[in-house]
């Protein structure tokens, strides 16, 4: 990187840098060369104690090239072993093993050397084949026929041993579907046997050794006769495995059920699993050979009962390490003296690959010229000397690789001189007036001067740079820090090139006042005395020597100041003579030869008790802010202190703000993490002991935290953010958290910084920070079934990169933690039951199946329970195939993703005999709440009550509908007899009819008469509804009294108005078919009606019908505004009642001839009702237009 340009730089030397820097960009005249490189490195290789070994490496370029040897970065001697070939190979003859020097494990480069520079080799790592004892020997174990069987054992090596097993000290044959071993050193046996019984153990072999474990013995026990139905479970999952790139890894899931559970892989994030490099070993496990980075992620082995919904998950992360390989190279360069050169080179990895850089074969340190940063080489103010090949060397765990570039440094002859007589004279504590001359040659083709400052004490320090015109020879920087020695030289260009660096100048600002107080510690080791100490001033703020600290304390409850003054060596003052159990303020302030800085703020402090003597002594307390937000708080307890601790209480605030805690923490606990908290701000912190009496002695202590150094603050960029944050929910209350370091080279430690909040949180005092230096974290302590959002951030040497891309994630809902309630079992036929439930009890248990287990009393005896699976939504099933005679146990559980609720009571249902049920048509009905005798259930109160409410609600309705009855009974009375004297009176017309029949129909006749009294007074009132209907029947000779067959209750009959529309006209000629037993009626007269009025057409003794509606079945006729209605008997013939063969359409009943004359037929069968079709007519009619009559008065 290029030095930093200050802030406030002239505008006037903007415009003067472009050509400066096209001329720096591009120089004619590159030198090419043959590039030195290597046709083939060493390797890494394993090899046995005494074997011969060879490490190969041969290098290209322009002759001469020497080679060279390093191992573990120190150059190699030969000896008689170890030998380098004529082709630079290195020949080790016997390879030694032993611990210290004359072991030739290690790390081994080539150097290859040229008249143009050097190049270094990838490392080769040279290990000896070892075996270590067995760490996990297989354990005996005893299962039962048919079961599942699993041995393990666990073994370190390098190489990594293949282990197999043997079986009563024989080899153990594989190949058989019931066996599996994996490669991990896991045996599994399914649908044991007796045949399996006996003993066994594995043996790991590599190329030079072979170990045997411990023999375990496997028992087959006889399997029970009746096997019942359990759940699918996962008797050994898969496990966090890390993996290098290209090796095989197997991922264990062994699972036991009955029915036997089918196993099925999956991966968390969706992704389609890679068929081409995996298959299943054995019964479920999944092995992914020749492992490459897409294979990394969480993996979910499923074992799902056959048939069913029902299953149990085991998850496992799969991490894939892979060396470094470069995604950026450097490239040569060619550049002028004087000018700048940047190489960038970037290399992914996992775990992230450590930047270095390498000139000629040798590692670069930075310097005020040279400056690394992240994967980034910056050469300014370019000498001869940095003419070489560079190297960019990326290396982690997995091995190391190198790519290389060469600067090219160009010499001009028209350079002008450097400046002289560089002369620097201080101004203040933060300001230097530098001064100097032009070049004696060629400076009247300066166009410009560069300044370039940087601290001389340290290393690393950065170099900063302030270009200016070349119309001035001095400047003052005005923003150095008091008390520091700066370095200063400066440059100057012209359109050619770059003059010489003038000669470096060194020169100090003056002292200031220091720019914050100490931070101060107080505790007490005695009812009467405070100690006080302080830590001393950082460099930055001290702005010189401090000579001086002055304390002040009081009193909270009194205004008079004490004052004492220490030298500036002092770092500890203890205050004797005090009151007990009394508040003292105190403060501090550190002063330099010029004067006094600004003063802490009052720090409170409690004197103990007098009668505390025996409690804990107070801890001593040390703060340090870990970054801008995070201070870290660490203690130690005096370890002669007698009394007995229980525990800690920490309490913290910030300057001028309310407490926070206390936080409990234990007697172990010797660390707390305080985080979320504000940059540049004071904090007040105080620890003490408690026992089972009282408190002890507090400690207090302040602290301030740094600010988050931004590009403004340092001239260098913060580091990038985490990337690739991945959420997992791990319970109901924990969710697991993964991130990747982003890829830039530091030696500083790094740390984290985890945000979590739920989502749409309004208080911001709840949010969490948690702190950790690994690149995962698993945050607990959340609440069940909310969603969560995540964030993190790194902080490395002071610098804070801004928060990653927020993640969002749901915590689980946690298991049912009640059963289904209010569970009812009604039989609704004979061999089928409805069960019905409500879900658990709690607003916030979430359920996703329910488990419905039922069984006769014989089934549930033997442990043999039927299984249904309904949906969380659905809350009944039915119970179907159930055997008469027999008692049902049901019972039913909720469940989720996380697991199953516990099983509700058992409710019992008694299914009778066809005979019983046949009797008792009510269904029976049994809840969780009532308990069955003999047949029979109790009811409870609630049931009781509604019985109750509904039969005296059906009582009321009943004796109203009597008393309704009984007024409208007497009401119909006085009517028919008001309409049988109106019936008595003549007509304007007659009409004349005849009447043929049998005696049966005469019969009927007069038995009709004779009912007429009784018949009357159920009639219904004459009247005429909204549409103009009527009930009357009009003849020629006046309305007829309908008399039903069958008296109803006309109280729930509804009759209708009927009206018939017929223009006027007579009966000119009537012709009847005559059968036997038959009546016919001919009329011959004109019905009585006027012009424009509407004429009926009636049977004189009948009720009229609807044409339209003539199809209805009897006795379920309806009555409607049309008019429609239909009384049927086939007990008697009444009056009204005229025997149809077929009935007649409107077509049939009347007919127009040329006069106008209508003619009527009607011939019918007397055992058969006659159904006549009217019309019905829109016009109303008045009753009063038509005469009544009485039946019994009519001619026959």
């Amino acid at each position: 990187m290029a030095p930093s340009l200050r802030p406030g730089m002239p505008p006037r030397a903007s415009p003067l840098l472009l050509p400066l820097l096209l001329l720096l960009g591009s120089v004619p005249g590159v030198w090419s060369f043959n590039e030195l490189s290597f046709i083939k490195e060493p390797q890494d290789v394993t090899v046995i104690r005494k074997d011969p070994v060879l490490l190969d490496c041969q290098a290209h370029g322009e002759v001469p090239i020497k080679v060279t040897w390093l191992k573990n970065g120190a150059k190699l001697s030969e000896n008689k072993r170890i030998q380098v070939l004529s082709n630079a190979s290195l020949y080790i003859s016997e390879v030694e093993g032993r611990r210290g020097e004359q072991s030739d494990e290690g790390f081994y480069q080539c150097l290859a050397v040229n008249k143009y520079g050097a190049v270094l080799s990838r490392k080769a790592h040279l290990t000896l084949s070892t075996i270590s004892a067995f760490e996990v020997h297989p354990v005996s174990t005893e299962v039962h026929e048919g079961g599942v069987a699993r041995f393990s054992c666990k073994i370190s090596s390098n190489p990594p041993a293949d282990i197999t097993w043997e079986f009563n000290r024989t080899a153990l044959p594989i190949t058989m579907d019931r066996i599996t071993a994996l490669p991990s050193g896991v045996l599994q046996i399914y649908d044991a046997g007796p045949v399996d019984a006996g003993n066994y153990r594995c043996v790991a072999a590599t190329v030079a050794h072979k170990r045997k474990s411990m023999e375990a013995y496997l028992t087959v026990t006889p399997a029970n006769e009746s096997r019942s139905f359990h759940m699918p479970t996962i008797v050994a999952g898969p496990q966090n495995v890390t993996v290098s790139l290209h090796q095989t890894v197997v991922l264990e899931c062994m699972a036991t059920g009955n029915p036997k559970p089918i196993i099925s892989w999956s991966r968390l994030d969706h992704k389609s699993i890679d068929v081409f490099n995996t298959r299943v070993l054995g019964n479920g496990n999944l092995m992914i050979s020749s492992v490459r980075l897409q294979h990394a992620g969480v993996y979910v082995c499923r074992a799902t009962t056959p048939g069913t919904r029902n299953f149990t998950i085991a998850m496992a992360t799969v991490t894939v390490l892979a060396p470094p390989s470069f995604v950026e190279w450097p490239e040569s360069l060619t550049r002028p003296r004087a000018g700048t050169a940047r190489f960038v080179c970037q290399a992914e990895g996992n775990p992230s690959p450590k930047m270095s850089w390498l000139k000629n074969g040798r590692r670069i340190h930075s310097n005020g010229r040279i400056k690394m940063y992240n994967s980034k080489l910056v050469i300014n103010q370019i000498i001869p000397e940095d003419d070489a090949i560079y190297q960019c060397m990326a290396e982690n765990s997995q091995g190391s690789i190198l790519s290389r570039a060469r600067l090219t440094v160009v010499m001009s002859e028209d350079r002008p001189s450097a400046p002289y007589n560089v002369h620097a004279e201080t101004m203040s504590s933060s300001a230097i007036l530098l001064a100097w001359e032009r070049p004696l040659y060629n400076s009247d083709k300066v166009i410009a001067y560069s300044v370039h400052y940087m601290k001389a004490e340290g290393l690393n320090n950065e170099e900063y740079q302030v270009v200016l015109g070349n119309d001035t020879t001095h400047y003052i920087i005005d923003d150095l820090e008091p008390a520091s020695n700066y370095t200063f030289y400066i440059v100057a260009y012209m359109p050619m090139g770059a003059s010489q660096m003038s000669d470096h100048v060194t020169q100090n600002t003056l002292e200031d006042v220091p720019l914050r107080p100490p931070e101060i510690s107080l505790t007490s080791r005695s009812p009467t005395d405070i100690l006080i100490s302080w830590l001393p001033i950082p460099a930055k703020y001290r702005r010189g020597q401090v000579v001086l600290y002055r304390l002040c304390f009081r009193l909270s409850t009194e205004t008079s100041i004490q004052v004492v003054e220490l030298p500036g060596t002092a770092h500890e003052y203890l205050l004797e003579r005090l009151k007990p159990d009394s508040i003292y303020l105190v403060r501090i302030t550190a002063g330099t030869r010029v004067g006094l800085g600004e003063s802490s703020v009052w720090t409170s402090h409690r004197t103990p008790k007098a009668t505390s003597v025996k409690a804990p002594k107070s801890p001593e307390l040390h703060l340090e802010p870990l970054n801008c937000t995070t201070i870290s708080v660490k203690w130690q307890q005096d370890a002669e202190d007698p009394a007995a601790i229980q525990g800690y209480k920490l309490f913290y605030k910030e300057e001028g703000q309310q407490e926070n805690g206390p936080i409990f923490l234990d007697t172990s606990d010797l660390l707390y993490t305080l985080s979320g908290l504000d940059p540049r701000r004071k904090y007040h912190v105080r620890l003490l002991a408690y026992s089972n009496v009282e408190d002890g002695y507090q400690a207090d202590q302040t602290v301030s935290t740094p600010g988050c150094v931004s590009v403004r603050d340092r001239m260098v960029p913060p580091p990038p953010p985490p990337h690739h944050l991945y959420a997992m929910a791990n319970t109901s209350s924990s969710i697991f958290l993964h991130w990747r370091r982003p890829a830039f080279t530091t030696a500083q430690a790094i740390n984290y910084t985890i945000r979590c909040n739920p989502v749409g949180l309004q208080n911001a005092s709840l949010v969490q920070y948690l702190q950790t230096s690994e690149t995962h974290m698993l945050v607990q302590d959340l609440e069940p079934n909310t969603k969560y959002e995540f964030a993190v951030r790194l902080h490395v040497d002071q610098l804070s990169s801004p928060w990653s891309p927020v993640v969002y994630h749901s915590t689980l809902p946690e298991a049912p933690a009640g059963p289904p309630v209010g569970v009812k079992v009604t039989l609704i036929e004979d061999d089928t039951a409805l069960v019905s439930w409500k879900p658990p009890d709690g607003p916030e248990t979430v359920v996703t199946r329910y488990t419905i287990l039922y069984a006769s009393r014989k089934a549930w005896i033997a442990g043999e329970w039927q299984v249904l699976h309904r949906e969380g939504a659905i809350t009944m099933a039915l119970l179907e195939n159930l055997v008469a005679g027999n008692v049902y146990i049901v019972k039913i559980s909720a469940s989720n993703e996380v697991g199953e609720g516990p099983f509700s009571n058992s409710v019992e249902l008694a299914v009778l005999p066809k005979e019983t049920s046949q009797s008792n048509q009510r269904p029976k009905r049994l809840d969780s709440d009532a308990k069955v005798h003999s047949g029979y259930y109790h009811l409870d109160q609630k049931s009781m009550t509604g019985i109750a409410v509904g039969v005296g609600i059906a009582l009321t309705c009943i004796l109203i509908c009597v008393l309704i009855l009984i007024y409208r009974s007497k009401a119909r009375k006085s009517s028919a007899s008001k309409t049988a004297q109106n019936g008595a009176q003549p007509g304007t017309r007659a009409g004349r009819a005849m009447v043929i029949g049998g005696s049966d129909t005469g019969k009927n006749l007069e038995r009709s008469a004779s009912h007429e009294e009784s018949s009357v007074p159920m009639m219904p009132n004459s009247f005429i509804d909204a549409k103009g209907g009527t009930d009357l029947i009009i003849n020629s000779y006046g309305p007829i009294i309908k008399n039903n067959a069958k008296k109803k209750w006309l109280f729930f009959q509804d009759t209708k108005k009927i009206k018939i529309e017929q223009p006027p006209r007579r009966f000119t000629q009537a012709v009847c078919f005559y059968q036997p037993g038959t009546t016919v009626l001919i009329s011959d007269e004109d019905s009585p009606g006027s012009p424009g009025q509407t004429t009926s057409y009636p049977r004189p003794f009948g009720a009229g019908l609807d044409t339209e509606h003539s199809a209805n079945s009897e006795g379920s006729h309806e009555t409607g505004d049309s008019g429609r209605f239909s009384h049927e008997s086939n007990d008697e013939i009444h009056l009204s009642s005229v025997i149809s063969i077929t009935p007649p359409t409107s077509h049939s009943l009347a007919h127009s001839d040329p006069a106008g004359d209508a003619a009527l037929m009607v011939c019918g069968d007397p055992a058969e009702p006659l159904t006549v079709a009217q019309t019905s007519s829109p016009a109303p009619q008045p009753p009063s237009a038509q005469p009544s009559f009485d039946v019994g008065k009519f001619p026959i």
